[in-house]
């Protein structure tokens, strides 16, 4: 198994539907985000970006034991400028750009370490069916190049494989239900 690959958790969104931030909704007792971070530090990912927005930077600081916690001024310009938030600040960790990333939105999270164990046998643009996620991803300078707003899922070509998960999307006060 590939050690050491780095991982970027995205926690930057309002949560305007949801009415509370994704980020800290608890669920078996932990976070979403500090449960983003667990599944990716037991699978030996290092470094782990989580990229918030301002107002929930010391929560997510107190929520994620061992993760670089890094804040998008700007999270409105939307989940692509907030991965290349991530990004950038991976590289300045890293002193150099890495060939493959695993990225995890905190409100998907219907991924486990072995979800987790497939992606990391993949070298290119991979996410699971059917979770959906979290995304290995390989093309890192397009990504830095693609404009801040737009699709991710519709700027890169990404590969889909059969993995253990299921879909979950936490948008909603009924998503939030259904999770508990």
């Amino acid at each position: 198994m590939a050690k050491g690959v780095p991982a970027i958790v995205l926690a930057a969104g309002e949560s305007s539907r949801l009415g509370q931030p994704k980020a800290l909704v608890q669920w078996n007792g932990e976070t979403l985000v500090s449960r983003a971070v667990r599944l990716l530090q037991e699978k030996n990912c290092s470094p782990i970006i989580v990229v918030t927005r301002n107002e929930l930077q010391v929560d997510v600081m107190l929520s994620c034991n061992d993760a670089i916690v890094v804040v998008n001024p700007k999270p409105e310009d939307g989940r692509t400028g907030t991965l290349q938030i991530g990004l950038v600040s991976l590289i300045s960790e890293l002193g150099r750009t890495p060939r493959r990333v695993l990225v995890a939105p905190v409100d998907r999270c219907g991924w486990n370490e072995d979800t987790v164990s497939v992606l990391l046998d993949c070298n290119s643009n991979t996410s699971p069916i059917p979770s959906g996620h979290p995304l290995l991803l390989c093309d890192i300078e397009k990504v830095l190049s693609l404009p801040k707003d737009i699709s991710l899922r519709d700027s890169i070509t990404i590969n889909r494989i059969n993995a253990p998960g299921e879909h979950m999307n936490i948008d909603t006060p009924g998503d939030l239900e259904a999770l508990q």
